[in-house]
């Protein structure tokens, strides 16, 4: 019986395979220290510095500068419009706010030469490789658009959490790449991180709901931290926030606590959103729901990015 049966909550666990991270349960339990490395490769596998895979172990994200050149740009901002378009208003890859503007439209790099060219950058596939020590795959991938005005924030959330208790990842081995496609400002809903909380998994309670994708893409409920839990972390940890022109990226842990206000401003926000799950960290059965989620919110196949 794995922990997580013991301690109520989840669904079995396949056989053979661990859970190191039990969540969903019906009362909370003591946060688990990580048990896998944030960084895998060397400095010699790819093209960060000694000095940004030791940030990156350390605080869990970092942030690369120019890692889309200026004239990428507005033809990525161009064809992010031409998919929206595309798409059916049915489409289940586009997630709606609640007043029907777009939120966040899935599986782009399928949708898009231009994104899945992005995804093969230089500035991009190598830093992954890096970070995640050797072959990757696409888990995820995004568009999320922050309207001025009404866009909203999205609560506090460990990636990892979810992508373990649905999805069925076994260890915290992706990282994902946010690439700011409009200015972050620290007023347009920007992304804040708790710097160092990578190294913690904090189990949640509550039990997982049926199709729970259905609504917590829009507003998450289940799967977050408490509140208590939140301060201790921000007391210990501390918060940052991302801001940065066009063509920035923020590299952050899969397990990093992160979440955004709304955008009451009038400027938008928006990026491509990229994760990158380790060949050898495949999927399995979902670690605490009743089924996996859609292929569109994560891919079974681990097939290798070349």
């Amino acid at each position: 019986m794995s922990l997580q049966q013991e301690a109520g909550g989840g669904s079995p666990v396949a056989p053979g395979v661990e859970d190191r991270y039990p969540t969903r349960l019906e009362h909370a339990i003591e946060p688990i220290p990580r048990h896998e490395p944030t960084v895998w490769g060397t400095e010699a596998d790819g093209p960060l510095s000694q000095t940004h895979l030791d940030g990156f172990s350390e605080y869990g994200y970092l942030v690369a500068p120019d890692t889309v050149s200026g004239d990428w740009l507005p033809l990525l901002r161009h064809e992010i419009d031409r998919v929206a378009a595309d798409l059916g208003a049915d489409d289940p890859r586009v997630i709606r706010e609640p007043g029907g503007t777009i939120r966040s439209i899935f599986e782009p790099h399928l949708l898009s030469d231009l994104v899945a060219q992005v995804v093969r950058l230089d500035t991009v596939l190598p830093v992954a490789r890096q970070l995640l020590g050797g072959d990757v795959y696409i888990h995820q991938a995004r568009i999320n658009l922050m309207p001025g005005f009404t866009g909203t924030g999205f609560y506090w959330h460990s990636d990892f959490e979810t992508w373990h208790a649905e999805d069925g990842m076994p260890a915290i081995r992706a990282v994902s790449c946010s690439i700011a496609l409009t200015h972050n400002y620290p007023y347009n809903g920007s992304l804040m991180v708790i710097p160092g909380s990578h190294q913690t998994f904090y189990p949640c309670v509550g039990a997982t709901p049926d199709d729970n994708h259905d609504t917590s893409l829009v507003a998450q409920s289940v799967g977050v931290p408490d509140q208590t839990t939140l301060t201790k972390a921000v007391d210990r940890h501390d918060i940052h926030q991302f801001t940065g022109p066009p063509g920035t990226a923020l590299w952050f842990d899969a397990n990093l606590l992160h979440g955004s206000g709304s955008n009451i401003t009038p400027l938008p926000r928006s990026n491509v959103f990229l994760v990158f799950n380790s060949v050898d960290n495949a999927l399995t059965d979902p670690f605490a729901a009743p089924r996996p989620r859609p292929e569109y919110l994560a891919a079974r196949g681990a097939q290798a990015v070349t």
